[in-house]
């Protein structure tokens, strides 16, 4: 009787799926690189806030709420990085994960051994992972124009700065899994625009009268331009903002668990 040799294994093979964080990683690695190469979204996520920021810095639109001592770059950077968190939690990941359920790719991928879990988790480390390179780039032009941070200011608005997207991203979430692909692209436009001009993300509220002043201090994007600002401007945020941040979050995060569709 004759035996067949065993076929040697490949180096690194486990004859399985690898292990979950693994797979998670190599998820967010991908979602990372689809967005930073796609020029429609390199255009809202890098272009755009970097002109916001020089635009703000060079041209008046911000003198008449500079606070005491303060320069027009110490107000534009924190707006920025406030831009930076719409743009890629909200409008950049909702706009994707809208397509990618239209075309049944979160149905697919859902299915895989990276799981629902996995795909989520895949995903906001590809947030976090843009959101790194958005601040590195904003804060080296900020640093051009002039901007000096403290060391604390700096290491506060990291939190900041992770609270927002963990609010955005749910609200992203929710928009791209109960509406169609087409009208999650409209819509997240839409508010991106209403929040960068008029949502206390770039300017503060009080340059608004006092009714939609109160508004927008409620709204996610003037509580994270609030929280930023009053970080690098006092050295940390007071609880309100950061309150409201918190509240948009979990509301946002429990709505998209309760209604987000694969597909």
């Amino acid at each position: 009787m004759t035996t067949t040799p065993a076929t040697p294994a490949l180096p690194g093979a486990t004859g399985g799926p690898a292990p979950l964080p693994r797979r998670v990683v190599a998820q967010a690695r991908f979602e990372t690189v689809a967005m930073l190469r796609n020029g429609e979204q390199l255009l809202l996520l890098v272009v755009l806030p970097l002109m916001a920021l020089v635009a703000l810095t060079y041209t008046p639109l911000l003198d008449g709420v500079l606070p005491a001592g303060a320069s027009r770059v110490e107000i534009a950077v924190p707006g920025v990085l406030a831009l930076c968190v719409l743009s890629n939690a909200f409008s950049g990941q909702g706009i994707q994960t809208g397509f990618d359920r239209r075309y049944g790719v979160l149905r697919f991928l859902s299915t895989t051994p990276l799981g629902r879990s996995g795909l989520i988790a895949g995903k906001l480390l590809a947030i976090l992972a843009v959101l790194a390179v958005q601040y590195v780039l904003v804060a080296g032009l900020g640093a051009a124009l002039g901007w000096r941070p403290g060391p604390g200011a700096l290491l506060l608005s990291v939190p900041v700065l992770l609270l927002g997207a963990a609010a955005f991203t749910g609200l992203g979430l929710l928009l791209a899994g109960t509406v169609r692909a087409e009208a999650t692209l409209a819509v997240t436009n839409l508010v991106w625009v209403l929040l960068a001009a008029v949502g206390g993300t770039l300017f503060p509220s009080t340059t608004l009268p006092g009714a939609a002043s109160w508004l927008v201090d409620v709204l996610p994007s003037g509580a994270l331009g609030s929280a930023l600002r009053e970080t690098f401007l006092t050295g940390g945020p007071s609880p309100a903002p950061l309150v409201v941040l918190a509240v948009w979050a979990l509301a946002s995060w429990a709505a998209a668990l309760r209604w987000f569709r694969w597909s």
